[in-house]
């Protein structure tokens, strides 16, 4: 008897179906086990071993498991509807137009609707993308930009929230900084946030969607000459912590993302800086400028000039980790996209600070010294 070919057809299908079955099961079994023995293995490390022995030893464990696991379940673009704000340059600019491009709603929330970013999106984007203006230092303009999309996503609520407007203020040490760049700071790196998160949360949790807050890895270590610019990042990390617990009851997914050494139009223009700089030697006491001199504050500006060459112009690495956020199933709490970006995260959180302080403060405070400390030192040697 010779089967026919159907029936040939059909048993190697049969075969290959309870294959991919058998398959699927032996990794569910392999995942649960690893979990078992991960749990284990810290009791071990934390129990058996020195701390930080136990720890690395852990960390590197956590690493392994982490690279092996199966990969996410992506869903559907389905026209979701997601809000951006600060799409007038920069990350919020290429964001707008990739997620337009792969069919999404998006609503571009922009500084300046008649601006040059403004009208390139207008030109170049599908009727899919609506520009909105939207300071979100102005609750007047969160509120209208809350009652157009309201109306246009009605039933279906709002899937994404991207809050990714912000500012970087002049870079310098933080007693130099004048109070008033600090406020200004928290103004659009946090509280304009937390507005327009507070505004949209009844369409999220409408969506059961997502909420993507752009922080900055000055937000999450301490680096030289961002005072103001890292707290406001800082508080704004924290604030997505609290709201990913506080959310997930309503099945609403938070993300915050912490790019590093990326070009963006954050850094600002030369009439900016020195409109900054002005304002910052006027606010200095005689005391304080006559101790850090007028050189040193002038190499901080000279830092600022420097700082984009240094940084990567590519954006497809933090686009990548917030259409991920966006659309994974089970989406990453934290993405650290950039060079180093997540070893510096590692660095600070799992090292002590003295070897945290002198891989990275060393790397990172300015070559000029302030003059008090020049004549200190010089005083020193003659004597």
């Amino acid at each position: 008897y010779q089967p026919s070919v159907s029936f040939r057809r059909w048993s190697c299908k049969t075969i290959k179906m309870k294959e991919v079955r058998r398959g699927s099961v032996l990794k569910k079994c392999i995942f649960a086990h690893s979990l078992l023995l991960l749990f284990l293995l810290e009791i071990f490390c934390f129990a058996m071993l020195k701390s930080y022995i136990g720890l690395i030893l852990f960390s590197m464990a956590c690493l392994i498991f982490y690279i092996y696991l199966p990969v996410q379940t992506m869903l559907s673009v389905d026209t979701k509807a997601v809000l951006i704000t600060g799409t007038d340059s920069g990350i919020g600019h290429a964001l707008a137009k990739r997620l337009d491009n792969l069919g999404f709603v998006v609503f571009a929330g922009v500084l300046n609707k008649d601006g040059p970013g403004a009208e390139e999106l207008k030109r170049s984007c599908s009727q899919r993308l609506h520009v909105l203006q939207l300071d979100i230092t102005s609750s007047a303009q969160i509120q209208e930009a809350y009652l157009q999309i309201a109306e246009m996503v009605q039933n279906t609520g709002l899937w994404g929230v991207v809050n990714n407007a912000g500012i970087l203020g002049f870079p310098g040490d933080g007693e130099l900084l004048p109070m008033s760049l600090y406020k200004q700071c928290m103004d659009v790196n946090f509280f304009g946030p937390v507005e327009v998160t507070k505004k949209f949360l009844p369409l999220l949790r409408k969506s059961r969607g997502r909420l993507i807050n752009i922080s900055s890895l000055a937000g999450g270590i301490p680096i030289p000459r961002f005072a103001a610019y890292g707290a406001s990042k800082a508080a704004l990390s924290m604030f997505s912590g609290v709201m990913r617990l506080e959310l997930s009851k309503w099945g609403v997914k938070v993300a915050a993302v912490y790019p590093g050494g990326f070009r963006t139009c954050i850094q600002g223009t030369s009439e900016l800086w020195n409109t900054q700089e002005k304002h910052l030697l006027e606010n200095l006491t005689p005391d304080v400028k006559e101790d850090y001199g007028d050189d040193y504050i002038v190499a901080l500006k000279n830092y600022l000039l420097h700082m984009p060459s240094h940084c990567d112009s590519d954006l497809s690495l933090v686009l990548d980790d917030v259409l991920h956020a966006l659309l994974a199933k089970s989406p990453h709490g934290l993405y650290a996209p950039g060079k180093n970006a997540y070893r510096n995260l590692c660095i600070f959180c799992y090292f002590p600070l003295w070897f945290y302080d002198s891989f990275f403060g060393k790397g990172h405070t300015s070559k000029s010294v302030p003059s008090a400390l020049r004549k200190s030192e010089a005083k020193s040697k003659n004597t």
